[in-house]
């Protein structure tokens, strides 16, 4: 039985390599990756935190932030890459102290029907990034502000 799993392993690699047409000549590695936000393309730098998902709701963290940070995100439709997210569901995604749970300490990063959105908030302690709504791939970047 060990051997059949490595032969299967082993077909799964080769079927892989070999791919499955052509291109016309352009690299598979110049192509973004299907559904996956501009902003989550570019590696964090130091003391950025960047989340994405496919759909949410959905709880990243905790994170311990300490200054201020510029707050992104953006939002995409895959299958339409020409909708107008203004007449979508709003994405709303807030820090927590407590995964998804909102209280009178939360700070509300986002509630807008748009394709993409941008604040500046100082923060201090442990969070949680909920996004409570959203119907589309998603990422959200922080990006400390004045340190270098």
């Amino acid at each position: 039985m060990p051997g059949a799993i490595v032969l299967l392993v082993a077909a799964g690699a080769v079927a892989t390599a070999c791919g499955g047409g052509s291109n016309g000549g352009a690299s598979s590695a110049a192509a973004p990756p299907p559904g996956r936000p501009a902003l989550a393309r570019t590696p964090e730098r130091p003391g950025e935190i960047l989340v994405s998902a496919q759909v949410s709701p959905g709880s990243h963290g905790p994170f311990a932030l300490d200054g201020r940070y510029v707050v992104r995100f953006e939002q995409i439709a895959p299958e339409d890459p020409e909708l107008d997210f203004a007449t979508q569901t709003p994405f709303v995604a807030m820090l927590d102290r407590r995964p998804e749970q909102e209280d009178a300490g939360s700070v509300r990063l986002f509630r807008a029907a748009a394709k993409a959105g941008r604040r500046t908030v100082t923060l201090h302690g442990r969070w949680y990034l909920d996004v409570s709504f959203g119907d589309f791939p998603y990422a959200i970047r922080l990006t400390p502000v004045g340190r270098r």
